[in-house]
């Protein structure tokens, strides 16, 4: 469900994100949350830099969306993220209520049920997974 260009917008800007984690040696994922067209939080995986198994990139993004709002509820709210979403990031993202998640990279699959998002994969898909295998080819 694209709109005017809208979902390419917001997902370059979680790439930059996600390059900012891979400049730090973490692992290159980004997010972007945005309600209309205002931006509630942007992050990237800081797991590496804080020593924090839970530092992903849309953890830091929620915290920082209910901070904006001074809501934890983000209803009506769209998360951009440049890798589909690990169990933990899924269950943030229900108890967080976010209406839509729009994703670069499959990884897992996002498990289908009742109080899923709408789920929007593979838009930059080939740029995601690219800065993915990038990175963990220099790793090895």
């Amino acid at each position: 469900m694209l709109s005017n260009g809208k979902d390419e917008r917001y997902m370059l800007m979680a790439i930059r994100q996600a390059e900012l984690a891979q400049d730090a040696g973490d692992v290159p994922v980004g997010a972007v949350i945005v309600q209309g067209d205002r931006i509630l939080g942007q992050a990237h995986n800081q797991v590496e830099l804080l020593k924090d198994p839970t530092a992903h990139a849309e953890i830091i993004a929620i915290t920082q969306a209910a901070n904006t709002l001074g809501n934890w509820r983000l209803a009506d709210a769209t998360l951009y993220v440049t890798k589909e979403p690990c169990p933990m990031c899924s269950g943030a993202i229900r108890l967080a209520r976010i209406a839509r998640v729009v994703y670069g990279a499959s990884e897992i699959g996002l498990q289908n049920d009742a109080a899923a998002p709408e789920i929007e994969p593979g838009v930059m898909e080939p740029e995601c997974r690219s800065l993915l295998q990038t990175f963990f080819r220099k790793l090895r």
